[in-house]
């Protein structure tokens, strides 16, 4: 079988595995909030800016109580454990990232570094078919 078939199909049963990233709160916006049709919300967004030679700077969403739950703080290190959801909306695409839950202190910092992240495929050599 045609070797890049072969790695479509492991990459295709790679399990879903938990998001999280590790870095410094640089900013924290103020709290929006409104009315809905499922009731009233409120979401605050914070900026994380990762470490490492090319760090990156993410801005991050909290919803409804995990604000209050999760209080982060400007110049702390955290780990947020994260949803990546898109969205269509009159024909432009928006992404949030959405933060479900806050680690901080020494726990935030023996977080993976990207470096460390492995993705297991399954057994090598096992003969499964793609369902298409």
């Amino acid at each position: 079988m045609n070797p890049a078939i072969l790695e479509l199909e492991k990459s295709i049963k790679c399990a879903v595995m938990d998001l999280q990233i590790t870095g410094k709160v640089i900013d924290i916006l103020e709290i929006k909030s409104g009315k809905g049709k499922n009731g009233p919300w409120k979401k605050r967004d914070f900026i994380l800016e990762t470490g490492g030679e090319y760090p990156k700077k993410v801005c991050i969403t909290q919803w409804g109580d995990q604000i209050d739950k999760n209080p982060v703080v400007k110049d702390e290190t955290i780990t947020a454990f994260i949803d990546i959801q898109s969205r269509e909306y009159k024909g432009n695409w928006y992404t949030d990232v959405k933060a479900w839950k806050i680690e901080k202190g020494a726990a935030a910092s023996e977080g993976n570094s990207a470096d460390d992240v492995v993705i297991d495929f399954g057994p090598e050599g096992e003969d499964e078919r793609a369902p298409f």
